[in-house]
């Protein structure tokens, strides 16, 4: 590219129409909020409209992708969280329940909100998306050249407030900060009209309404981190409680009117916290110096582990403090499908995804993560107990079992606050890309680099054994068990169209039958009895058998003219018994010689033609390329159908 064509792209850039911003005085200021009284807002008012003007719906419990996972629970997405974050919901919607209430000054809006959790399960990263909201908020109007960004309208008198509130519509809160005052007796003697007003937008890097403190060393710790300091290059010229003194750049400072942020709070020493207490229940944090404490209008957002969490509130002088905290718990993800879209979150941001990734890759590395944070329960083994907190239905002889979500989470209160972490899954697919040759990871290559993972980073002996059995022995049968299916249907032509026909042809009979009427063949147009001989095949691959056969025959014909009438299409997916039943017929017509293709060493023509066409399926319809289905049907080969 040219210099020509840089300069080009330069100029447009810098051509874009940009809306000017207010500059002027507090009575032009006033006319504004006349007109708009919307243009003074508290910072938690202000970071909440921001969240929730970006869209948000209340999820339709009765829809089956939610009822299963939150159990009838009013559930509310916001738009703004729903790219980045997924699992998270619950934890969401506690942090905008936290925002709302204090928007409207309730007690949460004099409370430190703490996300705790263990590491990985994406406290800090949930932080960092509601500071960088604060950054898309429209400009707020602040006194120009305060150092702390305050609202204009301290500078109405006490006396004053309750007239202006009732022609402007709005509530004043807070006084004028020592440097302001001083400004306004001495540069505008005392006519306060006449202080001038700008905008200026929210921005981290810039640091302006938006503050981090990182934990801070025992022995450094410095309040001034927090409040500011004294320009001690002036304290020659001035006496010390003179306000020209003052530097107002601590961290309470520059998140006025905006966020501070407390990295891994409860890793500094509790009089280094102390400011805390103030900056909440009063509203105001101390000055430097000796000068008078200065009003503070902000969001405190914190995040911490629990063993810190546990230490902390353990110490029962630091009660007050915990009296202030609004705490949340961040566990890790418990839904697989969203554990999954997690890490292809992840890959897709890195060059990952450059890779070929082969199917189900991503799905036995989250199976891990989940089952390693889900606690053992008498109700249910751990995988089922992985599918049921996914919203999937556990078909046993022909019916879902029904096993209520709430009380296995009743009897696991702290589930998902142990376990692997999405990072140590990341480690692991990475070292899995850097081991293979010809730049693809699968399955197989991922179990091997879990269990490498956790021999070599995993250092209690009881969680390794258990790590590496879930590895093992849980998932790797699992795997099989989804990889024998999807050989077998890999040999299946037209497998949807086959599957339905297959569908219709049962419902037709299991009406008949269930209703006493003849089956009307639709060529011929003659009158038969209902195929009990089909039927019964069908059943079968489920365990419906004997006098079970008529109750299930029932259940499926007036489930599915239960969806008709309610205007729904079916399908064979639309009952799950049934089409486990379908499914599983299909498989086992074509398992047989699947078992001969795959093992076969010296294959003759027929089923090298065989292998060839299953290869190409694979490919084409199943998103492998040719090394992976190589590597996939060798292990088949080597672990399936070994009686046969």
């Amino acid at each position: 590219m040219a210099n020509k064509d840089f300069l080009k792209i330069i100029k447009k850039q810098r051509s874009k129409s940009k809306k000017k911003k207010f500059q002027g005085t507090l009575l032009e200021y006033l006319d504004i909020i006349q007109e708009d009284p919307s243009a003074v807002q508290l910072a938690h008012r202000r970071l909440y409209d921001v969240i929730n003007n970006k869209g948000c719906k209340t999820v339709d419990i009765d829809d089956d992708g939610y009822r299963g996972i939150f159990n009838g629970d009013k559930i509310r997405t916001y738009d703004y969280f729903k790219e980045e974050f997924f699992g998270m919901e619950l934890i969401i919607n506690k942090l905008m329940r936290y925002m709302k209430s204090a928007a409207l000054k309730g007690e949460e809006s004099r409370q430190v909100l703490l996300l705790m959790g263990p590491v990985g399960a994406g406290k800090s990263a949930l932080t960092e998306h509601v500071k960088r909201a604060l950054e898309l908020a429209e400009p707020a109007y602040h006194l120009d050249g305060c150092p702390i960004r305050e609202e204009p309208l301290h500078l109405i008198p006490r006396s004053l407030r309750p007239e202006f509130e009732k022609i402007l519509g709005v509530k004043i809160e807070g006084d004028l900060c020592p440097i302001c005052r001083h400004r306004l007796i001495n540069d505008f003697n005392g006519e306060y009209e006449k202080f001038p007003v700008k905008q200026s937008s929210f921005s981290q890097r810039g640091r302006r309404g938006i503050a981090t403190v990182p934990p801070m060393d025992a022995n450094s710790q410095d309040v001034s981190v927090l409040i500011g300091t004294e320009d001690i290059s002036k304290l020659d010229l001035y006496p010390e409680d003179d306000p020209r003194v003052l530097s107002l750049n601590g961290a309470f400072n520059v998140g006025n009117r905006g966020i501070v942020e407390f990295v891994e709070v409860f890793k500094n020493e509790i009089e280094f916290l102390h400011t805390m207490l103030t900056a909440t229940q009063e509203k105001r944090v101390p000055s430097p110096g000796k000068n008078d404490m200065i009003y503070f209008d902000g969001v405190i957002l914190s995040h911490c582990n629990e063993a810190e969490w546990n230490r902390f509130k353990g110490e029962h002088t630091n009660e007050a403090i915990l009296d202030r905290v609004m705490r949340i718990e961040v566990p890790y993800v418990l839904e697989l499908d969203q554990e999954m879209k997690i890490y292809e979150k992840m890959i897709n941001r890195s060059d990952f995804k450059g890779a070929h990734i082969a199917p189900h890759t991503i799905k036995i590395a989250s199976m891990f993560s989940i089952m390693s944070r889900l606690k053992t329960s008498n109700k249910c083994d751990i995988l089922t107990k992985m599918k049921i907190y996914n919203g999937e239905d556990i078909i046993e002889k022909g019916k879902v079992r029904k096993v209520d979500i709430r009380d296995l989470k009743d009897e696991a209160r702290k589930e998902g606050m142990t376990g692997i972490s999405t990072r140590f899954i990341m480690k692991a697919l990475d070292a899995a890309l850097s081991d293979s040759d010809r730049n693809m990871i699968t399955p197989i290559s991922v179990m091997e680099s879990l269990s490498k993972q956790v021999k070599e980073q995993i250092i209690a002996e009881d969680v390794k054994e258990t790590y590496l059995e879930i590895i093992q022995k849980i998932i790797r049968e699992e795997y099989l068990r989804i990889l024998e299916t999807e050989i077998a249907k890999a040999f299946i032509t037209a497998y949807e169209e086959q599957a339905q026909s297959l569908f219709e042809s049962y419902l037709d009979n299991a009406e008949c039958y269930t209703t006493g009427a003849n089956v009307k063949d639709k060529i011929t147009r003659e009158e038969r009895e209902p195929d009990e001989k089909f039927m019964k095949s069908i059943e079968e691959m489920i365990g419906v058998v004997g006098s079970a056969r008529d109750g299930f025959r029932s259940d499926v014909t007036s489930y599915m003219f239960s969806k008709m009438r309610r205007g729904e299409t079916i399908d064979f997916k639309s009952y799950g018994p049934l089409r486990e039943a379908i499914e599983e017929y299909m498989i086992m017509s074509v398992k047989d010689i699947s078992r001969i293709v795959t093992r076969s060493r010296s294959r003759d023509d027929d089923q090298k033609k065989k292998y060839s066409e299953m290869v190409s399926t694979l490919i084409e319809e199943y998103g492998y390329d040719e090394w992976s289905a190589e590597e996939i049907l060798t292990y088949a080969s080597n672990n399936l159908w070994r009686d046969s």
